[in-house]
Parts: structure tokens; C-alpha cells; sequence
């Protein structure tokens, strides 16, 4: 299975997205700073993600995602969900 995510920085609120296998030893190198376009904004926390079954798929959506006009939806959207769910 291959993940598209975001994650968002607690430093700043910038949101990074990205596609891995393995969702959870990637944020982990993420906030061990091992990335070099998110070290300097760590901790990092999973925001949001969607599975696929074929890594062309995942590099797919994360490349639409990283367009400013989804970019931009996406953040809106987790916005508006972490908003629903805070009160």
C-alpha cells in the first residue's frame, strides 16, 4: 500500500505533503530531522492521508495536492474538520 500525507509543522502551521509506504517511520524521520525540507520546521503532525494501491497513483495525488489550488483546499478542508471536532 503507498500513502499520500500531510503533515503540519507545530513550529509554524506549514503543511508538507509527501507519499511513503510506511506512514509511520515517516513522519518519524521527520521529526528526527532527517528531511532536509522539514528539519528546520519540526515536530511535524500527520494531518491527514490517503491510501493506494499503486505507488503511480499515490505520486499522482501527491503531485495534484502540492499544486497551489489543491494545496490550498486541502488546507481549508483539515481546517474546517479540526474546527468540527474541537467544539
Amino acid at each position: 500500500m503507498f500513502y499520500v500525507y500531510a503533515i503540519r509543522s507545530e513550529k509554524n502551521s506549514d503543511l508538507y505533503i509527501g507519499y511513503t509506504e510506511d506512514i509511520e517511520n515517516r513522519v518519524k524521520t521527520h521529526n528526527q530531522g532527517k528531511v532536509r525540507s522539514t528539519k528546520v520546521n519540526r515536530p511535524w503532525t500527520l494531518l491527514y492521508n490517503e491510501a493506494y494501491a499503486e505507488k503511480r497513483k499515490a505520486r499522482k495525488r501527491e503531485y495534484q495536492l502540492k499544486q497551489s489550488y489543491f494545496k490550498k483546499e486541502l488546507k481549508e478542508r483539515i481546517i474546517n474538520s479540526s474546527e468540527d471536532s474541537s467544539g
